[in-house]
């Protein structure tokens, strides 16, 4: 596998060299930015002639990975070659009448060919269930595929989110690829980094992903009481104080964080469902168990490969890590290099969800709060 890698601001243009250097031998370039730069046709139109036979394949972010920095409103381009690797991909839009759980069915039964062994998403970050989404998405997947991935974002604004497989960037859509080999070796690993505090607290009026009531209380009210002074800024603030919910007695906690809040209806959108009956907690960061999580994800995907340095690894982190951890970001990204090794090229984007399993071969999972890493060699 050989890979190049740039970056684009608006300050410098492009360094450390301008794209171009594999040209027509990339199959597969990997594109993450802010929402205002992806918007800006010219620099695809360079990319592009850049790597003509290759295909684009990216979204929108919170922030982008480039090796062990973390970029605010940039563009970072990752263009592979692959050895023994073929590429191929789907471009759903939600707005064309699709739900979420028919997305998720459709993206496994169009990337479901002979000699499929991981799947990467890139969902839409506001309008999608998530729930519903991974429903469907695993109702069909052949037990061998793994899926890995994250939800595009729109940086604190909380607006608009972009994907994109072949195309220009565009709103509402959910972008994957599969990848398909039989010497590509992947792994991947997926942990947070929270305190819960608090007593947990029953679900007593919800529908789908909107919450509206705990204890037969406004939600919304009693979460704005434990925000205290956090609260005038949500939703962005949500991402500080997400909330742990279990389904049932023996299912493991997964993290949600608030999408959006609704002050005339006393609710707040999450994620993911948030089932009648179900039981959460109120959960705030602590900013070295993120880091610790962020490492100790990294191992789990290094000992899948066989604990030995990957040629590529995509990190995708949630913007609540980042809002959190603000001038040591960067901490947790180098915590991974130390664990991956210098051999690895890193790119990755902070988003508005992760997707990953909880265990090497489990259930792929929606989280929040989590630092997901993707591993792949070519052995």
């Amino acid at each position: 596998m050989k890979i190049e890698q740039m970056f684009w601001t608006q300050e410098s243009g492009w360094g450390p060299t301008a794209p171009g250097g594999l040209g027509a031998a990339a199959q597969l370039v990997l594109i993450f930015g802010s929402t205002p730069v992806l918007k800006e046709q010219q620099i695809f139109h360079e990319i592009k002639y850049a790597y003509p036979n290759a295909h684009l394949f990216g979204c929108s972010t919170s922030g982008e990975i480039y090796e062990t920095q973390v970029f605010d409103e940039s563009l970072v381009v990752t263009a592979i070659q692959f050895e023994a690797t073929q590429v191929q991909g789907v471009r759903i839009k939600l707005s064309d009448g699709i739900g979420s759980f028919e997305a998720g069915e459709r993206l496994v039964k169009e990337l479901d060919r002979p000699g499929l062994v991981h799947v990467i998403v890139l969902a839409e970050g506001l309008k999608i269930n998530g729930s519903q989404f991974m429903d469907g998405l695993t109702k069909h997947l052949p037990p061998h595929v793994s899926v890995t991935g994250g939800m595009s974002a729109d940086g604190t604004r909380f607006q608009e989110t972009l994907a994109f497989w072949d195309s220009m960037p565009e709103k509402e859509v959910i972008a994957a690829i599969g990848l398909y080999s039989d010497r590509l070796r992947v792994g991947y690993g997926s942990l947070g980094g929270l305190d819960s505090f608090g007593p947990e607290r029953l679900i007593t009026r919800s529908k789908d992903n909107v919450l509206y009531e705990l204890d037969g209380k406004s939600a919304l009210s009693l979460y704005k009481t434990y925000l205290g002074a956090y609260a005038q800024g949500l939703p962005a603030s949500g991402g500080l104080f997400p909330l742990s919910i279990r389904t049932s007695k023996n299912a493991k906690p997964v993290v949600r964080t608030v999408l959006a809040i609704n002050e005339d209806e006393h609710s707040m959108t999450f994620t993911s469902n948030m089932p009648e009956g179900a039981y959460v907690r109120f959960m705030r960061a602590n900013l070295d168990r993120l880091v610790d999580g962020a490492i100790g994800a990294a191992r789990t995907s290094y000992e899948a490969i066989g604990s030995s340095s990957p040629d590529l690894a995509v990190l995708v982190s949630c913007i609540s890590r980042k809002l959190v951890l603000k001038q040591r970001i960067e901490e947790e990204v180098e915590g991974v290099r130390n664990v991956l090794g210098e051999r690895a090229v890193f790119t990755g984007f902070y988003s508005y969800g992760e997707i990953c399993p909880f265990t090497p071969g489990g259930k792929c999972e929606l989280h929040n709060q989590t630092m997901t890493i993707t591993t792949l060699s070519e052995g």
